[in-house]
């Protein structure tokens, strides 16, 4: 069994683990993913109605059909990340970046893990319409350029992960 990164020195890198990812690389990693997030909202209208309920009436929202694709949309995110980063640690961003999400006590790809991460990134986009989710997304996603030393965002604390280079 790993030693738990807790229990260690609080500085403690696990040996042999790469180099963590930069702002800027995890910054254009999820801008990637987002434009993924984008096709799946956009599909979600279409297939609700939605769109076309907007087309056919400018200026209105069927909120039924919103909240629909809202919930297919973070459903569908939600299976995204977390098929992609138990698997790999790689989302199609992060894998363009050449970053990937590991364990913090031994490096290792996440597994059941980014289950845990990818509900805390997104499941809170579920309150988007009340204004909550986007502020935690903005708080949670902020959250690694203080958090030190590990730069870890509120979803990787919640999964116990970093995101590292996997150029190595």
């Amino acid at each position: 069994m790993a030693p738990d990164p807790l229990s260690s020195p609080p500085h403690a890198f696990p040996a042999g683990m790469p180099p963590l990812a930069t702002p800027g690389q995890r910054f254009a990693a999820r801008l990637i993913d987002i434009v993924v997030l984008g096709v799946i909202w956009t599909v979600a209208l279409i297939a609700t109605g939605a769109l076309q309920y907007t087309m056919n009436h400018p200026g209105e929202q069927h909120m039924g059909k919103v909240t629909l694709a809202l919930i297919i949309t973070m459903a569908v995110y939600f299976g995204y990340e977390g098929v992609m980063l138990a698997r790999s640690g790689q989302t199609l961003g992060k894998r363009a970046l050449r970053i990937r999400v590991a364990m913090l006590s031994d490096g290792d790809v996440p597994a059941g893990q980014g289950w845990v991460r990818a509900a805390v990134y997104v499941l809170p986009g579920m309150l988007i319409p009340l204004l909550v989710g986007t502020v935690f997304w903005l708080v949670n996603s902020a959250s690694l350029l203080w958090d030190k030393p590990f730069q870890r965002c509120l979803h990787d604390k919640a999964a116990r992960t970093v995101v590292v280079s996997a150029a190595h």
